[in-house]
């Protein structure tokens, strides 16, 4: 049985902090993403569209902001017990395919790490994770170089069946 989830995640560009994408640090004059652990919405969009496919919530239920332990955390971390919470409930990744929206900085050269990363959290091949990266042509908030947001989908296979009522 195969489950499809939808993810999607939105920071703020602030001065003063580091930008991550998809686990990769993006050099970026200084200005990164504002967010209680490191900020990186193409790992949070992924792990809501994981956790979303299984039923399981979003990060938010799973690592809240109101919580010490998760500030500064690593968001490639994050998607690893992501991944573990869906082997205890029987689910495996099939595939991921993610689009980060930003006017900038060019992500082009960078994507194919990000898609190892992800790959290597989700314990899949990397043929299996596609990232892609578009501008919004000046427009919106992300066009204004305001914030940086992505959009994830999957598609998990349930290892034992499940019941449908």
């Amino acid at each position: 049985m195969m489950r499809i989830g939808h993810g999607y995640d939105v920071h703020k560009l602030v001065k003063g902090r580091k930008l991550f994408l998809g686990g990769v640090e993006i050099a970026n004059d200084g200005v990164g993403l504002l967010g209680h652990s490191d900020a990186d919405v193409l790992l949070h969009a992924v792990s809501d569209a994981l956790l979303g496919a299984a039923a399981l919530g979003d990060i938010g239920a799973h690592f809240p902001d109101t919580d010490a332990r998760y500030k500064d955390a690593d968001s490639l971390e994050l998607l690893r017990e992501v991944v573990r919470l869906l082997k205890q409930k029987g689910y495996a990744v099939v595939n991921i395919d993610a689009t980060v929206l930003a006017q900038a900085p060019k992500l082009a050269p960078y994507i194919q790490k990000m898609r190892e990363n992800i790959a290597h959290a989700c314990k899949v091949a990397t043929d299996a994770v596609s990232v892609k990266a578009t501008t919004e042509e000046g427009l919106g908030f992300t066009g204004a170089k305001q914030g940086i947001a992505a959009h994830a989908v999957c598609l998990l296979e349930a290892e034992k069946r499940i019941r449908f009522i």
